[in-house]
This record gives C-alpha cells, sequence and structure tokens, in this order.
C-alpha cells in the first residue's frame, strides 16, 4: 500500500513547515478524502520538481552541446509547436 502522509510527515519529508504546505497546497499536487489532506511518495516528488532550479549562469550551468563540424551553429534549436486555430482567431 502507498504511504499517505498527512501534513506534519509531509512537511518534515520536503523540509519546509507545516504553515507553507497549508499556504500554498492549491498549487501543489495532493490527495483529499473528505477534510483530510494527504500526500504520497509520488506527491512529494513532484512537488520537489516543482522547485528545482538549475542554475543559468556560471561553472554549474548545463549548456547543450556544441554542433558538429559543418552544422550550422544553431541546428541543436527545435520549433516552437504551432498554435491552435482558437489563439489564430482570437
Amino acid at each position: 500500500m502507498k504511504r499517505r502522509l498527512q501534513y506534519p510527515e509531509a512537511a518534515e519529508e520536503l523540509g519546509v513547515e507545516e504553515s507553507w504546505l497549508r499556504r500554498h497546497i492549491k498549487q501543489l499536487p495532493h490527495t483529499k478524502v473528505g477534510r483530510v489532506v494527504y500526500f504520497t511518495d509520488a506527491d512529494l516528488d513532484r512537488i520537489d520538481a516543482l522547485f528545482h532550479n538549475e542554475p543559468t549562469t556560471g561553472p554549474l550551468t548545463v549548456t547543450p552541446a556544441p554542433p558538429s563540424k559543418g552544422a550550422h551553429p544553431l541546428s541543436y534549436l527545435k520549433p516552437l509547436p504551432a498554435r491552435s486555430r482558437a489563439l489564430r482567431a482570437g
């Protein structure tokens, strides 16, 4: 059976205050049965991923691999997906 953690246990697992979880509950993945709020391990992993940041400058920055010789310098870029018709009509 999955672990079901309530606010105090989930806050301890995440290393945050219980009040922080309660204030941000609308933006966080969770399960609610009646008035009781539960967090599963998958919910805690998703919360951790939501607030994970990678450095954008400095020695730990993840940079794309340089293109091979002969390729265009921006060949690693991919185009954005097409917009839907609803966006074009408005």
